[in-house]
């Protein structure tokens, strides 16, 4: 996306973004190549480089940024055709794979906090420092359950989806489900 709307922006744009980004960093090789740009920058502006010449590197600077996309276009297709595969297999634990996660997720939270529990029981007094680790544990587990809710919601859509439901694809759309108890489109 970035390259084609530097693209659209055109070469005297990405000279100066270039120039000012490289200018920025300390590496000697760096700092030659801003001050290179700095003097492409100026021959711009004067009015040096014909405008015939500008137009043609913006042409190729396009050209790059539809090769970009469709490198990206062609990526996605990919990864969408992986999605639909699994999506479509008859292997029990690629279809079973999210309540396998959900059961490992929360056995693992039953055996932590049984885990923890005891430990304060049984050792008073480290109970602060233990209720204090407890916090190093949030960012692990806050990943965790994040990909465990994501399941969820995505099995209940695949579930919509194969009981022939219209599900509402966006804000709008959930919104105007909820108030109007409907199922509208967004």
């Amino acid at each position: 996306m970035l390259p084609a709307i530097l693209a659209q922006l055109g070469l005297p744009l990405l000279v100066r973004a270039a120039n000012w980004g490289l200018g920025k960093l300390d590496s000697p090789v760096a700092q030659v190549a801003s001050e290179a740009l700095g003097e492409v920058e100026t021959a711009l502006g004067a009015g040096s480089i014909a405008p015939e010449q500008v137009a043609e590197a913006n042409r190729h600077i396009e050209a790059m940024a539809a090769i970009d996309a469709g490198r990206e276009r062609d990526i996605l297709g990919e990864i969408n055709a992986t999605m639909r595969t699994e999506a479509r297999s008859e292997d029990a634990y690629v279809r079973r794979w999210r309540p396998t996660f959900g059961y490992a997720v929360a056995l693992t939270w039953t055996v932590q906090m049984a885990g923890l529990t005891y430990a304060v029981i049984a050792t008073p007094e480290y109970a602060a420092e233990i209720l204090a680790a407890i916090g190093s544990l949030s960012l692990i587990w806050g990943v965790a359950l994040s990909v465990l809710g994501i399941n969820v919601v995505k099995r209940s859509q695949d579930k919509a989806v194969q009981a022939g439901l219209d599900l509402p694809t966006g804000l709008g759309g959930r919104l105007a489900g909820t108030i109007f108890g409907g199922r509208g489109k967004g």
